[in-house]
């Protein structure tokens, strides 16, 4: 059995309290009851029914245990809190939210009722809503089988335990008592003393559904006897929400009610009927032949169910039900029934060992602040429940992620050890150890055949055999002459330089000349011989690659520990044993790993363990040290059982004091690899290294300079995070945490990836060392590697790597968020409204709300913000929003608690992190609804802020936002009109905004320019707005505000306005005699001049592209005001024409109003030349229309530059259209005043040569056109 770890208390009842829990070694989160032991009968009663239910809207049953003073229930964990807290916190809910809970309880009750279970007690604090919000049924404790009678149950598990397990005993007059519920969800006639039945179940939910709408039960009073007489007799009211303003239920809501609270049980809604009842709209029809009638199901149809001591863990077999879709017929086999005949058949699990001590719940050290959860135990409910009309509305059916959890727990642990950290090096001939001279043979001195290794792996058996033969007699030979030793030497530098051949030292090792060396080796006089012996048993060890059971290779390890202990002081001789001794340890362990299974004919004596762990302390030689330290590494490399010989209290200290006095870096590497290779076997290893030298002394070894080191390093830290060893002490070492991120900065992709997989493992811990992680430029690394990561054909491994553990930690991360905004809300929902937090509210409040900064770090990120912004994230944001909102307001005061620094700090990164999403349409477009729900109204009430910083930041935010929402709209063409008058946004602005615009208008500078930015936007895309600025009294205002920034034409402030101005001059039902009245000739006429000036000044380039725009608008407003003058005076002389009068007064009162635009002409004629083609076309028009209403009024409009800017236009324009616009301007001058005319023939002779040249090259009845117009110009001055 596992233990768990105990977090917060999230519930509390008379006899019940309720923590969130984790499985010790494990992420797993869960929900854990403790209870007295008086409630045994409820908790078995709740035990039985559930144990085997795997349903979406049931809570889950995992297991239960049984201590000496409690009973303790495992069940799954929501986190959205309890239906009773929402009704309570939102008096009432929206019909389609009601319809949406419904059809979640609906579902589960049909399935509990289809597996012959009544509730009995349906309540909406025993309902629970998942995260994503899927309702839930809990607590089975008054719930049992049809038919049954739940009394002889309890009377029967309460005989069986001898009483009152403890708590005071419950005399039998009073179960009746434990077995009632609350009356006010209870059925008429079940108060009357009938049996409960799936009918009584169906008034409850009737009464549920009530409430959900109304906020109160459909019968409910102070008096008992009361509340029973209004259930019994009296008819319910119709459900009607606090406020008049709200809605009223629909006919079809009104029916289902009032089938439902139906007294007579015969009368009341079956299941057929309810799930084919046209309020849920279809939701249950493809159940319409598959539903239970309540008259269907009776207890003779179940039969007998014995439940097994030894269930399945759910935790390991977590399957969902298909809804209801499953029939009657299939459950029967599933769940027979859920009587018991004798109570022992269902019992809890016990601690190991039989004993009952409480130790397997642990109190965590580090409880975290979420109180986000609910689990209701006797009245015992705890959540957090947001803003709640909004918060049902937006929630949304999502996944599970617990077998995502563990699926991600298993890959960390498939990630810790890499073939990199497992690479095996030879421990004979390592240069790295010690260099070793080259092995040459005398083929003179040679007595046989030196054959190549070719010509050996090719010889035919009896060849061999002979080869085998006269070699073993030349090594057997007797004869002590020096000429006979030399020679056997020789014969061994021969095999020495053949054994490094596989196939010929597969071979060899499994001949008889293998006894033989170990006979030598122990009988040899020489200790040259002896030595060479070794080197070759070495040699063939190292290069065997199968290995048959009939090998002595156990005598070979026996002979050479003998040898090696015999001779322990002479270090020249143990140099040239141990890497024989490895080789053929190492030989042995890998070649038990491949056949998978332990082989009795290859024991390794304990002795060989002791001799090499003597080889490894202090005091011996480096090459000593350095050889039995590979002996391990290789050894512990493998998975066979011979690497346990090396796991002992000593082996991590001897190597840690290897690694940090030696001075040579490749014994070190050496030294803590094979550290790392024991920690995979057995982490205590490295624990009692961290036990002996200190854990910052461990820590502070990562940053020493060796790559390889820092590789072994890390991949100990995460195998004993795996582990849960030190994990407390880890989790919270911010030295751990900074040293583990500054190896990101590492060039090897292995470490930065092993960095990441520890981090990974840190935070799953501790969520708090994300923001020190995020602050210490995390989210920096993460993206830079996730860049790195795509695998090219070098080190194509080590990303791929390296990608598996990003991807790990980034998938963490983004589930870690909601999290944390959670628990910040959760922080300020517990103050809002408060002047004054108490000190539980104060910590929890400096415990969350520094996990701010960590938002704004993700979406600042590439990496993270397509995955974190999503809807449930808009939406919480915007709850945000509304805290912060209350914060700034005054109403809720958290000065006292955190102090006005923090404070501070929390709006302006709540502000930011939203200003980063406005700057990623695609996001906001994608959430549209939910941003214009839920973030907009809060960013309006803060531009009343009285803090002038969020005032402009909130003005910021709402109008580049609202900029984007209006301007999508138009251009994905969602709606004929761009916003109607309906619309969500446009309410908000008229009721909330527009009232405010007078004193944010005349505020310092920039805050009108984003108000202006604003309007500009929306009076550009809603036509119904452009009627709200004039009725919200703004067009003074405005004017008021161009006087005041007229020293600054080309400032933002002047160009939002005059934006904001052609927007409603350019609105046909702009009244634009109030556009008038407030000057609006006076200004255009001087703006105009001052920005054309502007943008014709030679000089300076540096503004054009400003006084470019500017001047458009302008121009656009002048041919506005002169398009409605023009449309004013034409409707009137048509109404002259036809007799029926027609206002010439105000049509001649409008004319002298535009008369100072006369003396734009000369103005619009200098501006024809311009290159930009809209500036010509709208001041060619806008000529035209001057022209055409005042004539030749303006005494300037011929002179000499005039004329030559007309001449200069006619010689570049080709267009003809373009040519008879200009001819007929001029011809209206020339023809209207005879000033003109003069100073034409006088002065144009550039004008008069274009004209000339114009009228004589008629080809086309266009040309014609444009040449007749030229003649009569002409034949006007005379020529």
């Amino acid at each position: 059995m596992e233990n768990f770890i105990l977090y917060e208390e999230i519930g509390r009842g008379s006899k019940t309290v309720v923590y969130k829990g984790r499985r010790k070694g494990t992420i797993n989160f869960v929900a854990i009851l403790c209870t007295d032991k008086c409630k045994r009968a409820e908790i078995t009663n709740w035990v039985r029914l559930t144990h085997e239910i795997r349903h979406k809207n049931i809570v889950t049953f995992h297991e239960w245990y049984e201590t000496s003073n409690h009973l303790w229930l495992v069940v799954e964990l929501c986190t959205g809190g309890s239906l009773e807290m929402v009704i309570a916190q939102d008096e009432h809910l929206p019909e389609d939210v009601v319809r949406e809970f419904g059809i979640d309880l609906v579902t589960g009750l049909h399935h509990i009722h289809d597996l012959g279970i009544i509730f009995c007690e349906l309540t909406p604090g025993k309902i629970l809503l998942e995260g994503p919000g899927t309702l839930k049924f809990n607590n089975f404790c008054l719930a049992k089988a049809e038919g049954e009678n739940l009394e002889e149950f309890f009377a029967l598990i309460g005989s069986e335990e001898g009483g009152g397990d403890g708590c005071e005993s419950t005399p039998q007059r009073n179960l009746k008592n434990r077995l009632k519920g609350s009356p006010v969800y209870t059925a008429p006639e079940a108060i009357k003393g009938a049996d409960f039945s799936i009918a009584s179940d169906l008034w409850s939910l009737g009464c549920l559904l009530y409430e959900m709408f109304s906020g109160r039960p459909p019968f409910f009073s102070e008096s008992f006897s009361e509340l029973i007489e209004q259930i019994l007799y009296e008819n319910p009211l119709p459900p009607k929400p606090k406020g008049s303003a709200l809605p009223k239920p629909s006919s079809h809501f009104l029916s289902l009610l009032d089938g439902l609270l139906q007294k007579d049980p015969q009368k009341r809604l079956n299941w057929p009927d309810l799930l084919k009842h046209p309020f849920w709209k279809d939701a249950f029809s493809r159940y319409d032949g598959d539903s239970t009638n309540s008259q269907d199901i009776s207890s003779s149809e179940t039969t007998e169910l014995f439940v097994s001591r030894d269930t399945k863990d759910p935790l390991d077999t977590h399957k969902n039900s298909n809804d209801m879709s499953s029939s009657r017929a299939d459950n029967k086999q599933l769940n027979k029934s859920f009587k018991l005949e004798n109570p022992s058949e269902l019992r809890p699990k016990s601690a190991p060992g039989g004993e009952s001590n409480e130790s397997i719940f642990l109190l965590s050290s580090r409880p975290t602040p979420r109180t986000s959860t609910a689990v209701e135990m006797n009245s015992a409910t705890a959540a957090l429940t947001q803003n709640s009309e909004q918060r049902t509305l937006c929630l949304t059916k999502g996944k599970n992620v617990h077998s995502s959890q563990q699926d991600m727990e298993s890959k960390m642990k498939e990630l810790i050890y890499t073939e990199s950290d497992l690479f095996v090096t030879p421990i004979i001939d390592n240069p790295k150890i010690m260099k070793q001279a080259p092995v040459r043979f005398d083929l003179k001195m040679l007595h046989i055949p030196a054959h190549s290794v070719e010509k050996l792996s090719s010889l035919k058996e009896m060849d061999w055999n002979d080869f085998l033969q006269q070699m073993c007699s030349l090594i057997d030979s007797t004869e002590k002459n020096t000429g006979a030793t030399r020679a056997k030497l020789n014969l061994l530098c021969y095999l020495c330089t053949v054994a490094g051949h596989k196939e010929v030292a597969t071979r060899l090792i499994s001949s008889q000349l293998f006894p033989l060396l170990i006979q030598q080796l122990r009988a040899a006089p020489n200790w040259d011989i002896r030595a060479k012996v070794a080197r070759v048993i070495a040699l063939l060890a190292l290069h065997t690659t199968e290995l048959k059971e009939n090998v002595p290779v156990t005598e070979a390890v026996i002979l050479l520990t003998e040898v090696i202990r015999e001779n322990f002081r002479n270090s020249k001789l143990k140099q040239c044993l141990l890497p024989a001794l490895g080789e053929v340890l190492f030989l042995i362990a890998s070649q038990e790993e491949k056949k998978e299974h332990h082989r009795e004919c290859w024991v390794v004596p304990l002795a060989a363990y002791t001799v090499l762990m003597r080889c490894l302390r202090e005091g011996e030689e480096r090459v000593v040290n350095h050889m039995a330290a590979k002996i391990v590494e290789n050894v512990c490399t493998t998975d066979s059982f011979h690497a346990q010989g090396f796991i002992t209290g000593e082996i991590g200290p001897v190597l840690w004091y290897l690694f940090r006095h030696s001075t040579v870096d490749s014994l070190r590497i050496t030294a803590i690899s094979a550290l790392c290779r024991i920690t995979r076997h057995s982490p205590s290893a490295f624990q009692s290294v961290i036990e002996k030298v200190g854990l910052m002394a461990v820590i502070n070894s990562l940053a020493t300079g060796i790559c390889k080191v820092q590789q072994y390093m890390l991949t100990m830290f995460a195998s004993m995070l795996s582990c849960g060893i030190h994990l407390q002490r880890l989790i919270q070492e911010k030295d751990f945490v900074t040293t583990i991120i500054r190896l990101f900065e590492s060039p090897s992709t292995s470490i930065r990836a092993k960095a990441f997989l520890v981090l990974l493992q840190v935070l799953i811990n501790n969520r708090e060392m994300l923001l020190l992680s995020c602050q210490a430029r995390l989210v920096m690394y993460i993206e830079r590697d996730s860049r790195k990561t795509t695998p090219g054909k070098e080190q194509q491994s080590s990303n791929e790597y390296l990608s598996k553990c990003l991807d790990l930690l980034i998938y963490h991360i983004v589930q870690e968020l909601p999290g944390i905004l959670g628990d910040i809300l959760s922080a300020l929902a517990n103050v809002s409204g408060r002047k004054h937090p108490s000190t539980t509210q104060a910590k929890q409040l400096k415990m969350c709300l520094p996990m701010m900064p960590i938002v704004l770090h993700l979406v600042t990120s590439q990496v993270f913000r397509p995955q974190i912004v999503t809807e449930e994230f808009l939406f919480n944001y915007g709850t945000l929003l509304n805290f912060i909102k209350s914060i700034d307001s005054g109403e809720t005061n958290l000065d006292g608690a955190i102090g006005q620094t923090a404070s501070e700090e929390l709006i302006k990164t709540t502000l930011s992190a939203f200003e980063v999403v406005t700057q990623h349409p695609v996001l906001l477009m994608l959430h549209r609804s939910t941003v214009v729900d839920y973030i907009l109204p809060p960013l309006v009430s803060l531009v009343r802020s009285q803090n002038v910083e969020w005032r402009l930041f909130s003005l910021r935010l709402l109008s580049e936002t609202t900029s984007l929402l209006v301007s999508h709209e138009v251009m994905a063409e969602e709606k004929e009109e761009s916003l109607d008058s309906n619309n969500k946004l446009l309410r908000l602005i008229r009721d909330s905004l527009l009232p405010q615009y007078e004193h944010i208008l005349m505020a310092p500078d920039p805050v009108p320019v984003y108000a202006l930015k604003l309007l500009v936007a929306l009076t550009e895309y809603s036509p119904a707005l452009t009627s709200l600025v004039e009725e919200s009294n703004l067009v003074p205002v405005l004017f008021q505000v161009i006087l005041e920034h007229q020293d600054s034409v080309q400032g933002n402030t002047m160009q939002s306005v005059i934006a904001l101005l052609n927007n409603l001059v350019a609105h046909k039902n702009t009244n634009m005699t109030l556009l008038y009245e407030q000057g609006l000739v006076h200004h255009i006429c001087n703006l105009l001049i001052e920005t054309a000036a502007l943008y014709l000044e030679v000089d300076n380039k540096s503004n054009i592209k400003t006084a470019n725009g500017l001047l458009l608008s302008l121009l656009d407003i002048l041919h506005c005001m002169l398009i409605y003058t023009a449309n004013v005076i034409r409707l009137t002389l048509q109404a002259q024409k036809s007799g029926t009068g027609g206002d010439t007064q105000a049509a001649e009162d409008l004319l002298l109003i535009n008369k100072p635009l006369t003396d734009l002409i000369s103005l619009l004629i200098q501006l024809l030349p311009s290159d930009d083609t809209e500036i010509y076309e709208t001041a060619s028009q806008c000529l035209s229309l001057l022209v055409q209403l005042y004539g030749g009024d303006n005494l300037d409009s011929m002179s000499p530059e005039n004329m030559d800017s007309f001449a200069e236009v006619l010689k570049s324009k080709r267009d003809l259209k373009q040519q008879k616009l200009l001819l007929r301007i001029i011809k209206r001058l020339v023809t209207s005043n005879k000033k003109h005319s003069e100073s034409l023939k006088n002065d144009g002779d550039s004008l008069i040569h274009i004209l000339e040249r114009l009228a004589q090259t008629a080809s086309s009845h266009a040309d014609i056109a444009v040449a007749s117009l030229a003649f009569e110009i002409l034949r006007t001055v005379g020529r």
